[in-house]
């Protein structure tokens, strides 16, 4: 590999070595790592960000990854899922959260290769804080001791985490929206509307998202791929039930997303009944003096013709008429 090519490997690549169940060495360069691995009792992490096939050849020149694997490291969007090959695992991930000022959900890929004794992240942009999976690893030194259980665990904990947080300012967000389903400003309105189709799109993409993480916890607690060591099965329990919580939730965010866009509909339809009902009221009202004046205008002589006693009666039939039709309506809550 050419300096230029293990230089920009060494600014973008985090490592760890822990050995013995016992943080000891960071930062070290990643051409290390068979070094490492030779020493028993020992378990290494290696975070790469944005890499490119160049930095990806000296990795699989230290742990031998698939091809196959290494491609779909490489290239963006790839559906959440657990691959299994002859020597290490493969998983793609999502993180998720909401961005408030660009507006709307912000999903960051993350690709895991999973080994005996190693553990690599390829996260494909900077989206993702990776130091929250080492303090959360640095919170549990306990646990180090299980080699790439913990370290695995960490990293899916802190990932269905934000899954978590985000489908929770989801509903905070829908819970607002439903509060101002019923105003009657028109600003508000349409800030429904908005907000109605904004919540469904993020919903569709974290449904996306979570859903495939199921299968791929549930994969992992398989006994035939010796990832999960007992005691560690418990803390895999608890992510898998935060999965189908976050998944469960989802859905019904979904459903509800629905009903308020069905409930929308109803009200701008049951308001335009309403100014309907007012308009042909009205017009019926106007209708009453302009059927009065029109036969008054004709040609012909009628009773008061010619004399100031039929424009009084005239005018005393309109407002009577328009009076009892403004009355009669008003108590049908057509006005």
């Amino acid at each position: 590999m050419s300096e230029a090519s293990d230089a920009s490997l060494a600014a973008a690549a985090r490592t760890r070595l822990y050995r013995d169940g016992v943080l000891a060495l960071e930062g070290f360069p990643a051409e290390d790592i068979s070094e490492h691995l030779a020493t028993p009792g020992s378990v290494v992490w290696l975070d790469l960000c944005a890499p490119t096939a160049a930095d990806f050849s000296m990795i699989n020149a230290e742990l031998g990854l698939h091809e196959l694997a290494i491609e779909d490291a490489l290239h963006e969007r790839q559906r959440p899922k657990l691959d299994r090959y002859p020597h290490h695992l493969f998983i793609s991930a999502y993180t998720a959260g909401l961005n408030a000022a660009a507006g709307g959900l912000e999903a960051s890929e993350i690709a895991v290769f999973v080994t005996g004794h190693a553990l690599i992240t390829v996260r494909k942009d900077a989206g993702f804080d990776i130091g929250k999976v080492t303090a959360r690893w640095d919170a549990s030194p306990d646990l180090a001791g299980h080699g790439i259980g913990f370290l695995l665990y960490g990293l899916l904990d802190v990932i269905v985490d934000g899954h978590f947080a985000t489908v929770q300012r989801l509903d905070d967000s829908i819970e607002e929206l439903q509060d101002l389903l019923f105003s009657e400003d028109r600003k508000q309105i349409h800030a429904v509307q908005r907000g109605t189709f904004e919540v469904r799109r993020d919903l569709v993409v974290l449904r996306r998202i979570v859903l495939p993480m199921r299968e791929v916890v549930n994969s992992l607690m398989r006994r035939d791929l010796n990832v999960v060591s007992e005691p560690m099965a418990p803390y895999y329990q608890d992510v898998y039930d935060h999965v189908l919580r976050v998944t469960e939730w989802t859905e019904s965010l979904r459903d509800l997303v629905t009903t308020i866009l069905e409930t929308n509909i109803t009200i701008q339809g049951n308001r335009m009944n309403l100014i309907m009902k007012k308009v042909t009221s009205w017009a019926a009202i106007i209708a009453v003096p302009t059927a009065i004046t029109g036969f008054y205008g004709q040609n012909l002589p009628y009773p008061g013709f010619g004399r100031e006693s039929g424009f009084i009666f005239s005018t005393a039939v309109i407002v009577a008429l328009s009076t009892l039709l403004y009355l009669t309506f008003k108590r049908k809550d057509w006005l």
